[in-house]
């Protein structure tokens, strides 16, 4: 397991752009896949992004695609993930999570190391 601890979040208006960043304390970050999850009030966690190891693959939920951008930085064991065109619905707690090279990116449980999430609210 990984340390992994996100910043980057805040109040935006709606359109707005906001980029959240997660840095992981591990030597093994390299080595797994990294992905954004978020959770609003009373609703489930759910998947948003996804970076294979190499950095050579993502992935994105329909909801996000072509509005978000995750990315990461295997000599800074970073992981960003980039917001444009934010939307209310948008408005959630955001969780930097690692996972094996084989994760199902939309099951949380297959991760095995979170961060303890940031907020991002959008103002409509």
């Amino acid at each position: 397991q990984v340390q992994l601890v996100e910043s980057g979040g805040g109040l935006v208006q709606a359109g707005g752009s906001l980029r959240l960043s997660c840095a992981s304390s591990g030597r093994t970050f390299s080595t797994y896949a990294m992905a954004w999850f978020r959770q609003a009030p009373g609703k489930e966690r759910e998947f948003v992004a996804g970076v294979r190891a190499s950095g050579g693959g993502t992935y994105y939920a329909d909801s996000v695609k072509g509005r978000f951008t995750i990315s990461r930085d295997n000599v800074k064991n970073m992981v960003d993930l980039q917001m444009n065109s934010l939307k209310s619905d948008d408005t959630a707690a955001y969780y930097c999570a690692a996972g094996p090279t084989w994760v199902l990116w939309a099951t949380a449980t297959m991760y095995h190391s979170w961060g303890k999430g940031n907020q991002v609210t959008v103002s409509s």
